[in-house]
């Protein structure tokens, strides 16, 4: 997430320790050493003058020197602070040793982790992705260092499950990745036995390599799986290299990585950690939530299940309204609401999808920023950012409109994990009579949010009680 959406809280306390990249000292005017890591295992170990001061635009010209970072690529990454109960993208203007400062602060702020946690939790200063950069600029990128700088980020985001993709993506990425990092040169034998050598988590989505189900079912199967998915990766290594032998140049196939992570829609997304509620199964069933992780980035919101690795919901921006939602009392949770077009029993109504969340205030202020750089650079960029969305992600504005009047292409429901399942979710379902908001009424509901990203078609209709409540 952006550093910029929300005031950040003051600096309260000097008791406070300096944490994570930065070491503490009494005299920060005086050189310090400061570890800026990158993706993967490796570290930029810089010497700062007066580091109390040293703002992000600084520290990161650093960064690009040690890094020989070209001019041309320079706005592809930015400085985070990171840790595994926050991420924080930050503005040039902000000064990292202060906001280390204040970790604690925006840990209780934006998180619901426990004080235990909070006070072991310790930030790392990351070189990574700028959620800003669009994915047509980065496609002209030919610099091998930038880019296995994103090719590590990217193939990070896959192991660990942050970007759901299908099989034929998984095995493709795996070759790549062995290929990247083996070379192309490899026989039969010497490919199994690096495999092994590394394990299969080193190549695929860990939730892959390591399957599931109960222990007499992995003991069974385990084998023959793991056998199955080296062969699948054996099989598409041997793809890579050119029939007459040719290897291809490591920029070649560090280019192939990132485009394949081109179709996945949420690649270069920052991501928010939430819950949404599970869908009653029974009258007697207590409502349940379940965690998600909502990505957004310069195309759209995803909201993808933790634990399943799937896409519950993708919208465009010019697909939705939202707002978010602080607690009115006490136990009450801040929420993010999501508005999209749907059907009931054939009717077509608005849907509201409510996600809990510390970090709704971040999102819909994340939200409200890209749609209105989106609306800056219509007929530029964004045009050229349109044009590589795939077309498993048009599922409207095909007419080019850009706002939200008239209706789009309904959601449709696929196997692919890249695909929506709106029919898990429990949202609520309305349309508007003219005077008060119920549901499933044979008209077609105004906007339920003013925040959308053109309000000319639509016309606002006030919260009510028992909506709020559904």
């Amino acid at each position: 997430m952006d550093g910029d959406d929300c005031n950040f809280p003051p600096d309260s306390s000097d008791g406070h320790s300096q944490r994570g990249s930065v070491a503490s000292s009494a005299t920060l005017s005086r050189a310090q050493d400061v570890l800026v890591y990158l993706c993967g295992d490796s570290a930029v170990h810089l010497t700062v003058e007066g580091l109390g001061s040293v703002s992000v635009q600084e520290l990161g010209r650093s960064v690009r020197e040690a890094l020989h970072i070209p001019e041309t690529a320079q706005d592809a990454f930015a400085l985070w602070l990171s840790s595994p109960l926050l991420e924080l993208q930050l503005k040039a203007r902000h000064q990292p040793y202060k906001l280390c400062r204040q970790w604690q602060d925006l840990l209780y702020r934006f998180t619901e982790a426990s004080e235990e946690d909070i006070s072991q939790d310790e930030p790392c200063l990351q070189y990574r992705r700028n959620v800003y950069y669009p994915k047509s600029k980065e496609l002209q990128i030919e610099d091998e260092g930038v880019l296995r700088l994103l090719y590590e980020e990217a193939r990070g985001n896959i192991l660990m499950g942050r970007y759901p993709c299908d099989p034929e993506h998984w095995t493709t990425l795996g070759a790549l990745s062995l290929a990247i990092d083996e070379g192309t040169g490899l026989d039969g034998k010497q490919i199994t036995t690096t495999i092994r050598g590394k394990k299969l988590s080193s190549f695929l989505p860990v939730h892959v390599a390591m399957g599931s189900g109960g222990l007499l079912s992995t003991l069974r199967g385990k084998s023959s799986r793991q056998t199955g998915l080296e062969q699948n990766l054996l099989e598409e290594y041997k793809k890579i290299s050119s029939p007459a032998g040719n290897s291809p140049e490591p920029t070649q196939l560090l280019h192939q990585y990132l485009n394949t992570c081109h179709n996945l829609p949420y690649y270069g997304c920052a991501f928010f950690g939430g819950e949404i509620d599970k869908p009653v199964q029974g009258i007697l069933q207590r409502a349940k939530r379940k965690a998600v992780n909502v990505g957004i980035c310069l195309e759209g919101v995803y909201v993808m299940d933790v634990k399943e690795k799937h896409v519950l919901l993708g919208l465009h921006f010019n697909e939705l309204s939202w707002d978010h939602s602080y607690p009115e009392e006490q136990g009450d949770s801040h929420i993010l609401w999501l508005e999209f077009d749907g059907e009931e029993d054939g009717t077509p109504v608005n849907k509201l999808l409510k996600i809990y969340s510390k970090q709704a205030e971040l999102m819909s202020g994340f939200i409200e920023f890209c749609v209105e750089l989106r609306s800056a650079s219509e007929g530029g960029a964004a045009a050229e950012m349109d044009g590589e969305v795939g077309a498993h992600q048009q599922l409207g504005g095909q007419d080019g409109k850009t706002g939200r009047g008239g209706r789009r292409g309904m959601l449709r429901r696929q196997s692919s994990v890249v695909c929506s399942r709106v029919h898990s979710l429990n949202t609520i379902s309305y349309v508007d009579n003219g005077k008060e908001i119920k549901r499933l009424k044979p008209k077609r509901a105004a906007s339920f949010f003013t925040r959308q990203v053109s309000a000319a078609t639509y016309s606002a209709v006030q919260v009510t009680e028992s909506l709020e409540q559904g």
